[in-house]
């Protein structure tokens, strides 16, 4: 489940400059925050920052071009990260004085990343000796988590304000914000790796837990698979991944329940059984806390798409 970001105001029609991404701009010492605004239909309207940068939708749609790849939607919810001196090339399909685009892209400097990741590098590497924390481009589109859409927030909110405190503040903030667009990565990687499980214990647990949805799978078998301590075992699997076994495994119950709860006809708690719940109604509370409807909400939704 993507979270969008909160709304950011729009800019007053005396105040715009232009009706093709109509620029706010808050610098700081290490990053710059721009607040983008399009309000007239208009395509392939090139964009290139220095530095590395974060891009994020807040309102309407945009087709976003990168890499010399086909262009893709991008809607709130989602961020897009950018390497330095790369061009985007963007449409507006849908934008209007009634309908603007409104996105944030937020420019952090290079020394900036570099001492991020010697940092984590040095104090806290990665269980395989031959892997280091990066930024890995081939995931430069997803979904916002819970701590992503909260960190971005946080440093809109903290670049907007008038506080003589705002470049430590951001400077702690974006290194958090660093650290949770990498773990966010290795879940995305890790879960795609179907080449690479016999070599590092994470995907080889994590493709464990997805050929085992029906049963109840507890940290001790995980970690015993994974040849380590139950401690070290649970410390690896949030520090790289952001997220703890226990979360991971009832999200990935969830994603199947959702898979199941598409086809007409599968009974919810039928579908509580399959994916090793003994109680439906904790089932369904689970399913409501993880997806925000419930499963006979979701099934309705979801056979209703098939109809039309």
């Amino acid at each position: 489940m993507q979270h969008i970001l909160n709304e950011v105001n729009l800019s007053k029609v005396e105040n715009l400059q232009t009706l093709v991404e109509n620029r706010t701009a808050y610098t700081l010492e290490r990053c710059e925050l721009n607040v983008f605004e399009t309000y007239t239909t208009s395509y392939k309207v090139p964009l290139t920052f220095n530095d590395f940068v974060i891009t994020s939708m807040l309102r309407g749609k945009k087709v976003m071009h990168l890499f010399d790849k086909q262009g893709f939607d991008y809607f709130p919810g989602e961020t897009v990260i950018v390497p330095p001196a790369v061009t985007m090339k963007i449409d507006f399909p849908e934008a209007s004085d009634a309908n603007p685009t409104q996105c944030i892209a937020l420019a952090i400097d290079n020394e900036q990343i570099k001492k991020t990741l010697s940092y984590l590098n040095e104090f806290f590497p990665k269980e395989d000796s031959k892997s280091k924390w990066l930024l890995n481009y081939d995931e430069y589109h997803f979904y916002n988590n819970e701590e992503i859409a909260y960190l971005i927030n946080k440093v809109i909110r903290i670049c907007s304000e008038k506080s003589k405190e705002k470049d430590v503040l951001a400077d702690l903030t974006l290194k958090e914000l660093l650290i949770r667009i990498m773990q966010s990565q290795n879940l995305k990687s890790f879960n795609d790796d179907h080449v690479g499980v016999n070599q590092n214990p994470l995907s080889y647990v994590m493709g464990y837990i997805k050929a085992n949805l029906n049963e109840k799978i507890s940290i001790d078998s995980l970690s015993n698979k994974a040849c380590m301590s139950k401690a070290t075992f649970y410390r690896l699997f949030k520090r790289e991944l952001g997220i703890s076994p226990n979360d991971y495994i009832l999200s990935e119950k969830m994603n199947k329940a959702k898979e199941l709860l598409s086809h007409r006809g599968n009974k919810i708690a039928a579908i509580s059984y399959e994916l090793g719940f003994t109680d439906s109604n904790y089932f369904i509370r689970a399913f409501k806390k993880v997806v925000g409807v419930t499963p006979g909400a979701y099934q309705l939704q979801a056979v209703q798409q098939l109809i039309h």
